[in-house]
């Protein structure tokens, strides 16, 4: 069966490009957007501004991958991310301690944290995270 443009089986969503996750993050802190509210985030205090037409392009390109949904309203294009952030960070985070730290949760945490400074609220936070795993 053939997928429709910009429908959603998020199980087998792409894993979205360094610029399509900045796209998608606009999105799910503005849910939904037009291309010129996601072009305007986007380009919000960087010193090299992405054009208006790249932006474009991109959110057809995400739509033709089934990152995100199209719907148009009165000729405006409105934009919406296909999967929640938690589902989305979750799947990279997979990915991410899988490839490149081999299923080691230790290595993750220890190179996620070994390099900065992490404030007694993380750390608390964090804490009960464990905990909480521990408990199941």
């Amino acid at each position: 069966m053939k997928k429709k443009p910009g429908s959603s089986n998020a199980g087998n969503l792409p894993r979205p490009t360094g610029r399509e996750l900045e796209i998608v993050q606009v999105l799910w802190e503005r849910e939904p957007a037009t291309v010129r509210q996601v072009f305007e985030s986007l380009n919000a205090g960087r010193k090299e501004s992405l054009a208006y037409t790249t932006v474009l392009r991109f959110l057809q390109i995400m739509t033709e991958k089934g990152l995100v949904t199209r719907e148009v309203t009165d000729r405006t294009h409105v934009y919406r991310a296909s999967v929640p952030a938690e589902r989305t960070k979750r799947q990279l985070a997979h990915d991410l301690l899988e490839r490149v730290f081999k299923g080691s949760a230790r290595e993750l945490v220890q190179h996620a944290l070994g390099g900065r400074e992490v404030s007694p609220e993380e750390l608390a936070e964090i804490r009960k995270l464990v905990e909480k795993l521990e408990d199941r």
